[in-house]
């Protein structure tokens, strides 16, 4: 799967993997369809970050989920 080009179901596995990783309560209202194609980049970025890194402090997961509502839509 090559995550740098853009498309529906490469989204829905960042989405789903972002999730996974950080754990969240709130990651049933999280949802692949939410997002936008207009925000791949945005998300591909985001997943990067929260792949590339091992563990997580409360506020960087809150920042995190805060960045997915802004893309949101």
């Amino acid at each position: 799967m090559d995550l740098n080009v853009p498309a529906p179901e490469h989204l829905a596995h960042m989405i789903e993997g972002i999730k996974s990783k950080l754990r969240v309560a709130t990651a049933a209202s999280i949802k692949a369809e939410h997002f936008s194609l207009d925000h791949y980049a945005d998300i591909k970025d985001l997943y990067d970050l929260v792949m590339g890194k091992e563990r997580f402090s409360i506020s960087e997961i809150e920042a995190l989920c805060d960045e997915l509502k802004h893309l949101k839509g």
